[in-house]
C-alpha cells in the first residue's frame, strides 16, 4: 500500500502493521508534517509521471461497522404487568431488543480529533517555517553588512556604487569615511622662499587638487631636498596635523574636484639644496 505527504508530495509505502501501529496518522520523513495516510491510501502507484495520489474522500470520515459478533445483554428489569390488561401483554410480547446496535462515542469521535491533531501539526509547522525565514533573512543582511563594511574602500571610490552611496548619505544626513587615493592628487603649484620672520628657515608653498570623484583625507607630504648634482640633501614626511592647523578642514577631507594651498615652514639645509620634489603618501 501506498500513501502521500500532502506538504511535500513524497510517496511512501506501508504495511498493515505500521497503520494499526499508529492508527494511520504518520510523520513525514522528508519534510516532518504529520497526516492521515488513509486520506491517499492506494493499493498500486498510477502509471507515471504523477504529481499527486488520489484523495480518498470517505477516509477522511469513520467507517460505520455492521457485522455485530458479541454484545453484552442489558441486565433484565423486573415488570409487573396486571393480568387483567390484555392490552400490554400483547405489547410486550411483541417487542424484540436482540437486533438493537449501538456505536460507541470514542468512535464517532475519533475523526473529529484526528483531523484537530493535524490541524495543529501544520500550524506549528508552518509558523516553524516562518521563524526559520525570518531568521535565514536577518543573518543575510548582517552577512551583506559585514561584506560591504569590508570592502567599504572598494564601494566608495567606485563610481556607480560611490555616487549610490554618497546620495543615500545625503539623504539621511550621514558621512562616508574618508578614503585615501593619492594617485589622485595632483600638485597644481609649488614655490619655496626664506622665511620672513624665521632665520634659518624656509616657507614652501603648495597648491593641490583633487582628482578624485570622492572627498580625500590630506595626505602625508614628503618633501625631497636635492643639489645641483641631484643627490639628496633632506627629505620630511609631514603628517596632516603637522602641517594644518584647522581640525574641522581634517576632519571634513578635500573635496572632488577643489584644490587647497598648504605652507610648509622646515629648517634650511643650506646653499647646497637648489632643488625640491613633492609626493603624496
Amino acid at each position: 500500500m501506498y500513501t502521500q505527504c500532502p506538504e511535500c508530495l513524497s510517496v511512501f509505502s506501508l504495511d498493515a502493521a505500521t497503520l494499526a501501529q499508529t492508527h494511520a496518522f504518520v510523520t513525514c520523513g522528508y519534510c516532518g508534517a504529520g497526516f492521515d495516510s488513509l486520506a491517499t491510501l492506494a493499493d498500486d502507484l498510477p502509471p507515471e509521471p504523477f504529481m499527486e495520489l488520489a484523495l480518498n474522500e470517505p477516509a477522511l470520515a469513520p467507517p460505520e461497522v455492521h457485522m455485530v459478533v458479541y454484545h453484552p445483554q442489558p441486565a433484565s428489569v423486573a415488570v409487573v404487568v396486571a393480568a387483567e390488561d390484555p392490552a400490554i401483554n400483547a405489547s410486550a410480547a411483541g417487542e424484540d431488543f436482540s437486533q438493537l446496535t449501538f456505536t460507541p462515542r470514542f468512535a464517532r469521535a475519533a475523526a473529529p480529533k484526528i483531523r484537530r491533531q493535524t490541524h495543529r501539526r501544520l500550524h506549528q509547522h508552518a509558523g516553524h517555517s516562518r521563524i526559520w525565514a525570518l531568521a535565514c533573512g536577518v543573518l543575510t543582511l548582517l552577512l551583506g553588512a559585514q561584506v560591504a563594511w569590508a570592502t567599504r574602500d572598494v564601494l566608495i571610490t567606485t563610481p556607480t556604487t560611490g555616487a549610490w552611496l554618497r546620495a543615500s548619505c545625503a539623504a539621511l544626513h550621514c558621512t562616508l569615511p574618508l578614503v585615501a587615493a593619492p594617485n589622485r592628487l595632483r600638485l597644481l603649484d609649488s614655490n619655496v622662499q626664506t622665511h620672513p620672520s624665521v632665520p634659518h628657515a624656509l616657507m614652501i608653498s603648495a597648491s593641490v587638487g583633487n582628482d578624485a570623484p570622492f572627498t580625500q583625507p590630506y595626505p602625508v607630504l614628503t618633501l625631497t631636498l636635492s643639489n645641483v648634482q641631484g643627490q639628496r640633501v633632506a627629505m620630511r614626511r609631514l603628517r596632516p596635523r603637522e602641517y594644518l592647523d584647522d581640525v574641522l578642514a581634517l576632519q571634513r577631507g578635500l573635496p572632488p574636484g577643489t584644490s587647497t594651498v598648504l605652507l610648509l615652514e622646515v629648517a634650511d639645509p643650506g646653499d647646497q639644496a637648489v632643488a625640491f620634489e613633492f609626493a603624496f603618501e
